[in-house]
């Protein structure tokens, strides 16, 4: 698995030709083999895919990430199960017992603080507190540290900031990232065979992502970095969001991150990641769940 991404904020008709993706530009056409693609954003209502590039896309295994009028992710397409022991990994995934649901959410929960503290660290401010904290999150996180956390975490990163101001553009761009890494999660899950609407914590009946809302909380510090660096050290709170920056939203899974001492982008970290769920649930141990690190 792996590859690279493809973003569209161009009008125009993406088609499938000899085996390649036919992207139009300027007057002219990209081509780019679809094996090669493993994310594609399309960030305008205005782009058509051909019913035999959307056939080509599943086949590979590659997400596709749709966005509405504002530019938002809105959706997502991804392959249907294709996993050669599907029934028995999804039996297991719903069998899992509560006491390992509990200490998977708590390495969940730890190496998102560390994460925190190490994105602080990238934008030249304080961890301390994170880092102490991080130690502190018991089974389950029965004392809601991922909470408290935040409550240090975003004023230290950002200036004069609330994190549900839909009126604030790092908002917006932290959702957009957000988006794009959630969906390659969704993505990995599936390719090794999970159900991503059976969480581990997140447990709401009318969300059918329920397992990618869990697994994507260390990755979200990563996303929050970016945002920093396209906001003037985080301070730039008015206006909309560019193409410029979606572009580099978009290609946030090229970002590289550490899993098990081994540099790899974040797009292969959340394969390694949800591999590891397999592992742990079939040896009912949360010891082989594999999360990223920041470098």
């Amino acid at each position: 698995m792996g590859g690279r991404g493809l973003q569209t904020p161009r009008p125009g008709r993406l088609a499938l030709g000899g085996g390649q993706i036919v992207v139009p530009r300027d007057g002219g056409e990209v081509r780019l083999p679809v094996e090669d693609v493993a994310w594609m954003v399309i960030d305008t209502p205005r782009v058509m895919l051909s019913s035999a590039l959307i056939s080509a896309c599943m086949d590979a295994g590659m997400l596709v990430v749709t966005t509405d009028r504002t530019h938002t992710p809105s959706g997502v397409i991804l392959p249907f199960h294709r996993h050669h022991r599907q029934a028995e990994i999804a039996a297991a995934q719903v069998a899992m017992s509560a006491p390992l649901k509990k200490r998977l959410w708590q390495a969940i929960v730890q190496q998102k603080i560390v994460n925190q503290g190490a994105s602080l660290i990238g934008c030249e401010r304080d961890p301390s507190a994170l880092t102490a904290m991080a130690r502190l999150v018991g089974s389950g996180d029965p004392d809601n540290t991922e909470a408290r956390a935040a409550r240090i975490y975003w004023p230290r990163l950002f200036t004069d900031f609330i994190r549900d101001d839909a009126n604030d553009k790092r908002n917006a761009l932290l959702n957009y990232g957000y988006a794009v890494v959630r969906s390659a999660v969704a993505r990995a899950l599936v390719a090794f065979g999970l159900l991503p609407a059976f969480g581990i914590n997140h447990a709401s009946i009318t969300n059918a992502f329920n397992l990618a809302d869990d697994v994507v909380e260390p990755f979200r510090p990563f996303i929050d970095r970016m945002v920093w660096v396209l906001t003037d050290r985080g301070t730039l709170k008015d206006g909309q969001t560019t193409v410029e920056e979606r572009q580099q939203l978009a290609s946030c899974l090229l970002t590289k991150a550490i899993v098990s001492q081994e540099n790899v982008s974040l797009l292969v970290a959340t394969e390694r990641a949800a591999e590891s769920i397999v592992r742990a649930i079939e040896a009912n141990s949360a010891a082989m769940l594999q999360l990223p690190r920041m470098p």
